[in-house]
């Protein structure tokens, strides 16, 4: 499965959603692998810590081997580094990223992520995309390779004005370039259950019918704690309460749908 994590907005904690629920992911045994298109890197050094200065191939090697016509396609898997964590592996960001946007966009490789992630769907069990905070070439890229997708929100006003947009965005990739993305819920971070205003507009999405994620994620000195180590919460703290929050979201994220009962099965339950 592959979802991407996406939100137009800054500071919503999209590398550190999606580093903590890949590597829940990964720790329960899931080959997993998280693809880092924001330039700014925060996932990449997030799980690599200081080996992300040594400028392991990735993503922006991808797309450079995109623009060339060569003899020798490099496999996938040379631009894919292991972490230091089991079954968790990263397709590291560059600066270099920016640098590339417009030749990319001009060229049309908008379809280039969506093709190769789907060659790794036999090699990794979840495949996570961190993405940056804007509507761009590698957002729509990553958006258009998704199955998935999750829109953190951290309860205020601007963000709540911003979703429908971001929303409306989303419904236009899937009309128009990939019909088997669906919304699989809001993540709400940031939360503050004793305060007003954040429980205020948490409920006015939910009596909206907008697919909104339980349990919803505090605000921890941890986290901060873990980006220092460049240790996801479930290898840090694996009892702390907010690990345990995105256990549970990542149960809810990743369960199969209910079956749609049939007929003869609605009868029996009825009986």
């Amino acid at each position: 499965m592959r979802y991407v994590v996406f939100n137009q907005k800054g500071g919503v904690g999209k590398s550190t959603i999606t580093c903590n629920l890949a590597a829940i992911s990964a720790a329960q045994g899931q080959r997993t692998l998280v693809v880092d298109l924001d330039p700014q890197g925060n996932s990449t050094r997030y799980l690599l810590g200081d080996g992300a200065d040594e400028a392991p191939p990735g993503v922006a090697d991808f797309f450079e081997q995109q623009l060339k016509f060569s003899v020798r396609t490099p496999a996938l898997q040379d631009f894919i580094s292991a972490t230091p964590f089991d079954n968790l592996d990263v397709m590291a960001s560059s600066p270099a990223l920016d640098e590339m946007h417009g030749k990319l966009e001009s060229r049309y490789k908008i379809y280039k992520l969506r093709d190769a992630l789907a060659e790794l769907g036999q090699d990794y069990a979840q495949i996570w995309i961190d993405t940056p905070p804007a509507l761009n070439f590698y957002t729509r890229s990553a958006l258009i390779a998704a199955q998935a997708c999750l829109i953190p929100f951290d309860c205020d006003d601007f963000s709540r004005r911003a979703l429908y947009a971001l929303l409306e965005n989303v419904q236009e990739i899937q009309a128009d370039h990939n019909k088997e993305l669906v919304v699989a819920g809001i993540i709400v971070n940031q939360f503050q259950a004793r305060a007003r205003l954040p429980q205020q507009l948490v409920q006015e999405l939910i009596d909206e019918g907008l697919p909104v994620l339980q349990p919803y994620l505090g605000a921890s000195v941890k986290v901060k704690e873990s980006h220092q180590l460049a240790r996801p919460l479930i290898q840090l703290a694996p009892s702390h309460g907010l690990t345990l929050d995105f256990v549970a979201l990542h149960a809810a994220i990743t369960k199969p749908p209910a079956p749609t009962p049939t007929r003869k099965s609605a009868k029996a339950a009825a009986g």
